[in-house]
């Protein structure tokens, strides 16, 4: 009788909200909504742009006045203004080949989203041998280009790190105790990109190895060395430029080793360089962000290893070469293969970093109008330049928040060279593209002024 009493005290007080429990006198609150102003089918909205619209030569060529009259750009300006059909609406020295710096970078993204599957990862695999002669399992760690690994666990929030060394090692152990094995021979397998990593001269322009490193088959957050400064608080920005390893695969494997350690297997001896074993499985594996995510990761933060990465792995889809010409020529290839002009490009690396690369303006803005075209490949590519106001390099570029979110271009600076280059919505409806290149500014920061007051203007055509 007590348990009983005492049973139907509680539900009693559950009703009542005086303990927990499931049981409630209270309503359920029914959220409402306002209903939707317009709807649309996702087939539909693209054509929405008003590709048709015309842009207003007038008013364009004023624009491009303005700029050309700015303080501190010197004589070796080029710049372009389409419409959405790709009709030119004013130009200054389109056809005038110059040094584009990162904008070359769009050329490398329209090729890599052309030719290779934006769902794919890059899978960084463990491979187990035991048929060493002194009884020591073998283990190999194979890279496939992921060059944002992160040495903790994997990391689904973010692009820099979405694959986790801890995680990987932590699993292996978990495999390697199954079988019995708690002591081990580490191996890794850079093979993936042959001997040549690196465009001829690229460090001409990063002595110290801040903007980029050789590539590889695998490396802890680009490389980056983060031992006298601080590490970046969103892996996916990069606001800090410390020195990079050029020995990304062995850091990865030393990294993997301890984290093997701690997790209980015995590594016996440092890791030595070896090939993976053919015909077999992956013991266990860990994927990166898709292709889509990392081309996005590469434009927003204009990273050229991560150019040179996409360069190379277009370059060895369609078998024009696993090397940094090769990669330079698939680029071209696919250019030339898809009717965009070519003329006068010259391109020393798939990055804009290397000195000596040479681009129209023309050939840039005709890449930005590829990406507002409908019914092609680059889609990832359109979607992953940065978008003033929200994201990436040019994120507070814009003059005026009225332009906030209605560009998404590519910045471009060196020393020497200032550029730009994207497509705009017009708040008339319709859109553009757009391309400028200074090379030789009289005074490089009011060059940077005059195209960031030149872009802004752009929505109001």
């Amino acid at each position: 009788m007590v348990t009983l009493a005492l049973c139907v005290t509680y539900i009693v007080a559950d009703a009542f909200d005086i303990v927990p429990g499931s049981l409630t006198f209270v309503g359920v609150d029914r959220p409402s909504f306002s209903s939707a102003q317009q709807a649309y089918k996702s087939s539909t909205l693209f054509t929405s742009i008003e590709k048709n619209r015309a842009v207003d030569s007038a008013q364009a060529a004023s624009v491009v006045k303005e700029l050309l009259a700015a303080e501190g750009l010197g004589s070796d300006v080029s710049v372009v203004i389409a419409d959405a059909s790709g009709k030119v609406s004013a130009e200054h020295n389109s056809s005038v080949a110059r040094e584009p710096a990162s904008t070359l970078k769009t050329l490398t993204a329209f090729t890599a989203s052309s030719v290779l599957d934006m769902n794919a990862t890059l899978d960084t695999e463990v491979y187990l041998n035991q048929s060493e002669s002194d009884g020591v399992a073998q283990l190999v760690l194979k890279g496939n280009g992921d060059m944002l690994l992160s040495d903790g666990d994997n990391d689904a929030a973010h692009i820099n790190g979405r694959a986790g060394l801890g995680t990987l090692a932590k699993e292996s152990a978990q495999a390697l105790t199954a079988r019995g094995i708690t002591t081990v021979r580490l191996s890794y397998d850079d093979s993936l990109f042959g001997s040549d990593r690196k465009p001829t001269g690229i460090e001409e322009n990063d002595a110290e190895w801040r903007y980029f490193t050789p590539i590889s088959s695998m490396a802890v957050d680009g490389g980056r060395q983060w031992t006298d400064t601080a590490r970046d608080s969103n892996p996916d920005v990069e606001s800090s430029y410390p020195t990079r390893s050029t020995q990304t695969a062995l850091d990865a494997a030393t990294t993997f080793a301890a984290k093997l350690r701690s997790n209980g297997i015995k590594v016996d001896a440092e890791p030595s360089a070896a090939t993976a074993p053919a015909n077999i499985s992956p013991l266990v594996k860990v994927s990166s962000a898709k292709l889509s995510e990392i081309m996005a990761f590469m434009l927003r933060n204009s990273d050229n290893t991560e150019a040179e990465l996409l360069g190379r792995l277009s370059a060895i889809k369609l078998g024009t070469g696993n090397s940094s010409a090769g990669a330079v020529k698939a680029v071209e290839q696919t250019l030339s293969g898809n009717s965009i002009n070519t003329t006068s490009l010259h391109m020393a690396d798939c990055s804009g970093l290397s000195p000596g690369s040479k681009v129209t303006a023309t050939t840039l803005d005709e890449i930005q109008h590829r990406f507002i075209e409908s019914g092609n490949s680059t889609a990832a590519a359109a979607e992953a330049l940065s978008v003033t106001g929200l994201v990436g390099t040019a994120a507070d570029r814009a003059t005026n928040a009225s332009a906030n979110g209605l560009l998404r271009v590519k910045t471009g600076t060196l020393s020497n060279v200032t550029s730009m280059a994207g497509n705009v919505s017009r708040r008339a409806g319709g859109a553009l593209s757009f391309s400028v290149i200074i090379n030789n500014p009289e005074n490089a920061w009011s060059a940077t002024q005059a195209i960031n007051a030149f872009m802004t203007k752009l929505p109001e055509l």
